[in-house]
């Protein structure tokens, strides 16, 4: 009898991709490109307005902090850079926003030639679909209703800015700010002006940057389930916990500010106290996700700095261009306690169940964005000792939640410094939506197992 040659099977390919080309990877190849390309651009000579190359830690800073879409900077971006060296920040700016609103429609499912099952169901858990299906499309109206965005936005603030500068300047400021604004990036470029304090007095330009601020911010999964749903009882639990939560922060951070600054004559002078109450909700809301401010933070009060420092940490929304923990993070967190608090075994909310995989999710990504924090916290009061702890923890949160609002320690940092604060941003940005994906593939596949369970002392 003739004997038989086994046959060997290749189990490779596009079964087993190279972890080195996951999701989470290909988000960080497709950033560091950018920021490597954004800093060789600026260190060139034309980039800036001094005579010389930019130095590599200013130039790399600059580009982290516009792909970040953080807006904490190390030189004024007004009169340090060049017209190029704008418009290359601009560009980081676009890019990195826009970026990371389609990466969780778009990016991440072209990673192969084929869009496999398992990468459908990541964008669907990142992005809070229901369904599988309709991401490219989702994805070129995500894109075309931003660019609306951006036109009514440039015609609007050109109104305004037609005020203050001849036509071209006028035109390049607006066009700057609402891209800067939509994407909640906290980039300014006003000359004479601490951040927005050259406008501090125009309230409809402000009014309208809120909006700008708001709508970048929101996440299109809780515009679209708004235009589709109009009732709040049909929302979904994510909607819900979203609008509730950043209503509450708002409304916090609007009433803290206002008590906390109102005699401050560094902050809140001699205006009326209709202009105070708009300050203190333009800061709640801007100081929460975009970094823009018409005051100077450093001249704050504690209660201020402390309480920024946590409403930066928190953040905005999931699939938005806002950074932080997120807001649906935060809202799961304190759901875990109420539930807690009940009696309740499980985390419930609104009438729903959160699943404990999410649970376990929401508590893994707060934790650690906690503690890369304080890590950073403590390591910069050694490289920078002359900066208060208080201080310096302000803007380590500022650059980790890729916020921008600064009470002055970015531009006194030294080149260490600096480079923590690249780090901090550049993590902040990508890790907690790297972690979720990482977790994601184990939740879709399951526990093969569970270890006896036994009671620990708490309390």
């Amino acid at each position: 009898m003739r004997e038989v040659t086994p046959i060997r099977i290749k189990t490779g390919g596009l079964r087993h991709p190279s972890k080195l080309f996951t999701s989470p990877f290909i988000l960080l190849y497709s950033f560091v490109t950018l920021i490597l390309i954004g800093g060789i651009l600026l260190s060139l000579p034309f980039a800036n307005t001094e005579d010389g190359f930019t130095p590599m830690v200013v130039a790399f800073f600059t580009a982290t902090s516009a792909v970040t879409v953080t807006g904490l900077t190390l030189v004024d971006t007004n009169t340090y850079w060049s017209g190029f060296g704008q418009a290359v920040i601009l560009f980081l700016i676009f890019v990195g926003g826009l970026g990371f609103m389609t990466v969780a429609t778009f990016l991440l499912i072209i990673i192969g030639q084929r869009i496999t099952l398992p990468e459908r169901m990541i964008m669907r858990d990142t992005m809070n679909m229901n369904r599988l299906g309709g991401l490219v499309k989702l994805t070129r109206n995500v894109v075309l209703l931003s660019i609306v965005i951006y036109i009514i936005g440039i015609i609007f603030l050109y109104w305004r800015f037609i005020a203050y500068f001849p036509a071209p300047t006028a035109l390049w400021q607006a066009t700057f700010h609402t891209i800067s604004g939509f994407n909640n990036a906290g980039f300014t470029i006003l000359p004479n002006s601490h951040n927005l304090s050259f406008i501090a007095n125009d309230i409809p330009a402000l009014g309208f940057l809120l909006v700008l601020i708001v709508l970048g911010s929101i996440g299109w999964s809780v515009l679209v389930d708004i235009y589709y749903r109009h009732s709040f009882s049909r929302f979904t639990l994510d909607t819900k916990l979203v609008l509730t939560t950043t209503i509450i922060l708002s409304i916090l951070g609007t009433i803290v500010m206002l008590a906390a600054e109102f005699d401050n004559p560094s902050t809140f002078d001699d205006t009326t106290l209709g202009h105070k109450v708009f300050q203190s909700i333009f800061h709640s809301i801007s100081g929460r996700t975009a970094g823009f401010s018409t005051i100077d933070f450093g001249q704050a009060s504690d209660l201020t700095t402390l309480l920024f420092s946590g409403l930066m940490f928190i953040g905005g929304t999931v699939s938005s261009t806002a950074g932080g923990i997120k807001v649906a993070t935060f809202a799961v967190i304190i759901a875990v306690v109420l539930s807690s608090v009940r009696g309740r075994s499980r985390t419930e909310a609104f009438g729903r169940e959160i699943p404990s995989i999410q649970v376990g999710r929401a508590i893994t990504i707060a934790v650690l964005g906690v503690a890369v924090v304080f890590l950073l916290s403590l390591i910069l009061t050694l490289t920078e000792p002359d900066l208060s702890f208080l201080k310096i923890l302000f803007e380590t949160v500022s650059a980790f939640a890729t916020n921008g609002l600064s009470v002055g320690v970015s531009e006194k940092l030294s080149s260490t410094g600096a480079t923590l604060f690249i780090f901090a941003m550049f993590i902040g940005r990508l890790g907690p939506l790297a972690l979720v994906l990482a977790l994601t593939p184990s939740e879709e596949r399951g526990e093969l197992y569970h270890f006896a369970k036994e009671r620990v002392k708490i309390g």
